[in-house]
């Protein structure tokens, strides 16, 4: 993700374009969850992320850049979870219910019926705190 960048681009508007209808529904659901998790407005990054607050790193090689604090994409095959790694993660993502990776790169579920929804919120909460305690973390 880190070539993806901040944009102006209507959150509301991509959301309205998704096709699939319950990958629609379910990003509507997901607006409202991480915006109640993070307590951040959502923003676009790239044409097909939205991110929630925002974060600065820089890797022991020297590469740096930006990239949201949390977020998702509702993408043709699947959800899409970007959230960082943090101690326990490996635990929650046993109970979550039916996924693809998600400990050390981005997660993905095919659909919200197919997880436990606090689950889901327990390991964004998580992943959140662990940015914060990592990097300088503005909640844009």
């Amino acid at each position: 993700m880190a070539k993806t960048k901040l944009t102006t681009a209507s959150v509301s508007s991509f959301l309205s374009g998704v096709e699939n209808e319950t990958r629609r529904e379910d990003a509507k659901v997901l607006l409202k969850l991480f915006e109640k998790i993070t307590g951040w407005k959502a923003k676009m990054w790239g044409p097909t992320i939205v991110g929630f607050g925002t974060y600065h790193y820089t890797y022991e090689t020297g590469h740096s850049g930006t990239s949201c604090v949390v977020g998702f994409s509702p993408r043709k095959a699947n959800l899409v979870f970007y959230v960082f790694g943090f101690p326990g993660k490996a635990d929650l993502l046993q109970k979550l219910g039916k996924h693809k990776g998600g400990l050390r790169g981005c997660l993905h579920i095919n659909k919200l019926a197919d997880v436990d929804i606090v689950v889901l919120e327990q390991i964004l909460r998580a992943g959140v705190v662990a940015t914060k305690k990592t990097w300088p973390v503005t909640p844009r």
